[in-house]
């Protein structure tokens, strides 16, 4: 393996790594705030911190208007709802659990590429869905039965991310790569702020606002540093490794998460959930092994 291949790995793997613990602070802070100010919070910052970046470097029209609006609401709206529906699913779940159920999302894109951008529906796809599903249900056995249909907000998270890469598939080469996050923080946060006003009088006690102890603000501060910082690490790992080379280290944040929610929460998950998230890797590294081979050169 080449040098810059070892280098994208390690980056790629701290940044999923990265990504886990940002999780567990966010479990860590179960009641505190709404998850809806909490999702709001950390987008409201990234997009200030990316804007002025952008602007400094390339001046305000870069910032306005937004190439092809439509799809870039869409991707806010998708890492909106897949935001809420994690930060939620941490709180009434094992943390190892709802990451676990988070990994369906390979699947998800694949099934949702061929209804939207009239890609050909796949053998490998059909068999890593299936899989996945038996997974998913073995991990949700016991979580269904004590807090029954919140069970599937890591689902819904998974669905929201599927969404997210779909539309920044229809939206590549319309803006450089600092555009399309700065764009995706902005309408992440406009529709978090409104979804956050509206739970504050919807009635929902856990959605009601109140002004929060100055560590909740500065813990949600740290997970939108982290988070950016994430995220630039697994670009950078991916530019310089590949992405059908660095893809199975997406694995790392559930590794990180079973290790942080046994140590901090003492959350273990039973042998009934482990094999569950074993047979959803495994539909997932098939799945990448599969597209792997078909891209690999011929003799």
């Amino acid at each position: 393996m080449e040098h810059s291949d070892r280098a994208g790995l390690l980056f790629v793997l701290a940044g999923f790594s990265l990504l886990a613990v940002g999780d567990a602070i966010i479990k860590g802070m179960t009641g505190m705030w709404p998850p809806t100010a909490m999702a709001a919070t950390r987008y409201i910052l990234g997009a200030i911190g990316l804007s002025a970046v952008l602007v400094a470097r390339h001046g305000w029209q870069a910032l306005w208007p937004m190439p092809v609006a439509h799809l870039q609401w869409v991707r806010g709206l998708a890492v909106a709802t897949s935001s809420i529906a994690i930060f939620a699913a941490v709180w009434l779940m094992p943390l190892a659990e709802a990451i676990t159920i988070t990994f369906t999302q390979p699947m998800i894109t694949a099934i949702l590429a061929v209804l939207f951008l009239g890609e050909k529906l796949k053998r490998q796809t059909i068999i890593a869905t299936i899989i996945a599903f038996v997974g998913v249900v073995l991990v949700l056995r016991p979580n269904f039965v004590e807090i029954g249909p919140a069970a599937l907000l890591p689902l819904l998270a998974a669905i929201g991310m599927a969404v997210l890469i779909i539309a920044n598939r229809a939206t590549m080469n319309v803006g450089s790569v600092l555009a399309m996050q700065a764009y995706l923080s902005i309408t992440a946060a406009i529709i978090l702020f409104v979804a956050t006003i509206i739970g504050h009088f919807s009635g929902i006690a856990a959605l009601h606002m109140h002004w929060p102890a100055w560590h909740v603000f500065a813990r949600c501060a740290f997970i939108a540093v982290s988070a950016t910082l994430a995220h630039w690490m697994i670009y950078l790992g991916t530019t310089r490794a590949g992405a059908s080379t660095v893809a199975p280290m997406t694995y790392g944040q559930l590794l990180m998460a079973v290790l942080l929610g046994w140590i901090f929460f003492d959350d273990i998950p039973d042998l009934v959930s482990f094999a569950g998230a074993a047979i959803i890797v495994g539909a997932g590294l098939y799945l990448w092994w599969s597209g792997r081979s078909r891209r690999a050169p011929k003799g």
